[in-house]
């Protein structure tokens, strides 16, 4: 999955004859999994034709600002634009475009968005030879970059004047490059390696029954997929569960009982940096396993259970400099209940979870947690998706390593 997938993309077109490169540009971002909105420069809409950018996009396109044939003249919103978008990427950036953005000439929509936009700029350059290395464009180039805009370099070949040298706009495939690599990059947890457990375990009565838990496995899922997102290699060990995940940075390792579970995050965990145990493990199963189907012929039955491993004990005692979060679901004395819990299994961190909350615990769409970490400082949090607690998580994460 490309580091793109799921990124709002704010493309501007400014006026040069690499514009008609733009609508390979868009359609890549849409192959990626990303979601595209386009601002064009009245200019250059004689390269490239807005019906072109919208129809691959699946947006509108925006070139003014205000819509002429609209009665109400409803205007098209700069600062929301700019708001909107997670990267902004101006291709092909004009000689002309880039004075303007780097001296704040406000005069058209795609220049106002820029100066409103809150997230990463980049820019690909698009120029004749002698445009591309005169000294008012090289300033223009140090001021963005001084800004914080990140240059796409330009490539050599043959140019529009007929001549040969520096100045093309990067190809649309070397644009997707470039920006995977460079968001890779400054990814924060790239290069950590983290064990992720999720899902319920099911413990064998006899080979068609099993002892289990209404656990989705999607609080574990949601971490493994923010974990990936923010760079990092994630080993999901995962109970049976209906969820799939398709990361190239996920490997999922699937497991049915408590014990496979225990073995396969022993399998792995001293090459972690991380370990978060998210899953529901059944505390005990059948001591004994029927081989064969056990008919229903008494009206009681009655099944000896025994003890299984406690995996994030074990974990505990096994941990060496691995940063190791544990659950706790608690139906009374919570916080006393999860700060035991921490001492006795050697936590960093614990993710409270109370099914006296509306809308937390199994089977739910949100979840509302309380942060208990091993200085036993507490910090409740408000009920919110599962993808936002996983986000929480993993900014505590980032925080052990970099703060």
């Amino acid at each position: 999955m490309s580091v793109l997938s799921g990124k709002r993309i704010l493309l501007g077109v400014s006026g040069g004859i690499a514009a008609y490169k733009t609508a390979s540009l868009v359609r890549l971002f849409i192959k990626v999994g990303a979601h595209v909105q386009v601002i064009m420069t009245p200019a250059s809409k004689d390269f490239v034709t807005p019906l072109t950018l919208s129809t691959l996009s699946k947006n509108p396109v925006y070139s003014t600002f205000f819509n002429q044939d609209d009665e109400d003249e409803k205007w098209n919103n700069h600062v929301e634009l700019g708001l909107w978008a997670d990267l902004m990427i101006i291709a092909p950036a004009t000689a002309n475009t880039l004075s303007k953005m780097a001296n704040g000439t406000c005069d058209n929509l795609l220049i106002a968005t820029y100066l409103s936009a809150k997230c990463p700029v980049y820019f690909a350059p698009a120029m004749d030879l002698d445009m591309y290395k005169h000294p008012s464009t090289i300033a223009s180039f140090t001021a963005l970059e001084q800004f914080g805009n990140t240059i796409i370099p330009a490539e050599s070949g043959e140019l529009a004047s007929g001549l040969s040298g520096e100045g093309r706009m990067a190809e649309p495939e070397n644009i997707i490059t470039f920006l995977e690599a460079d968001l890779e990059s400054k990814l924060p947890l790239k290069g950590k390696k983290i064990l992720i457990t999720a899902g319920p375990t099911y413990e064998a009565i006899d080979p068609v029954r099993f002892i289990g838990n209404h656990s989705s496995g999607k609080m574990g899922f949601d971490i493994a997929k923010s974990a990936a997102n923010l760079g990092a290699s994630v080993i999901l060990v995962t109970g049976p569960t209906h969820l799939t995940v398709n990361h190239s940075l996920i490997n999922v390792v699937k497991v049915t009982s408590a014990q496979e579970m225990y073995d396969a995050c022993h399998q792995y965990f001293n090459a972690v940096d991380v370990a978060i145990a998210a899953a529901a493990v059944a505390d005990y199963r059948p001591k004994n396993i029927a081989e064969q189907k056990i008919k229903k012929n008494t009206d009681n039955f009655v099944i000896e259970l025994e003890k299984t491993k406690d995996i994030l004990l074990s974990l505990g005692e096994a941990k060496k400099q691995q940063f190791l979060i544990g659950f706790a679901l608690e139906t009374e004395n919570e916080i006393e209940n999860a700060k035991a819990k921490i001492q006795k299994k050697n936590l960093d961190l614990i993710v409270l979870n109370s099914l006296q909350d509306e809308g937390a615990g199994f089977q739910k769409m949100t979840n509302k947690v309380t942060f208990i970490d091993k200085d036993f400082k507490i910090e409740p949090m408000e009920l919110k998706s599962k993808e936002a607690v996983a986000d929480d998580i993993l900014n505590k994460v980032i925080a052990h390593f970099y703060e």
